[in-house]
């Protein structure tokens, strides 16, 4: 691919809104990441009495499931990503590619 081709794939609309839509993507889930993880870090600073309170005068407390709760949660947000980004956001980037090698084509360029 040269130079040309490179510019025409980066100035392509639909690379374009693939580039802004896995943008978008990526910092909502940031936020929501880091909304869930300082909010716990709150509660542990704020309120360690009702993480430690026991579910049912056991020994689990509230605090272990909800801290293993957002270690589970980054996983599903990696994988919510990962199947967004691979299921829809690729397909526009292949078109664009596409779009730019059938011009690439008609000029003459192999």
């Amino acid at each position: 691919m040269d130079e040309v081709q490179v510019n025409q794939i980066l100035q392509n609309p639909k690379f374009k809104e693939m580039v802004s839509r896995k943008s978008k993507l990526s910092w909502t889930l940031t936020v929501i990441m880091l909304v869930v993880y300082v909010g716990f870090m709150l509660l542990v600073g704020y309120n360690k009495e009702f993480l430690m309170t026991s579910f049912s005068g056991g020994v689990t407390t509230i605090g272990m499931p909800l801290g293993l709760s957002i270690i589970v949660l980054s996983f599903v947000l990696c994988g919510v990503y990962s199947y967004i980004a691979n299921n829809k956001l690729d397909a526009l980037n292949e078109e664009a590619i596409r779009e730019v090698e059938a011009i690439a084509h008609e000029k003459g360029h192999h």
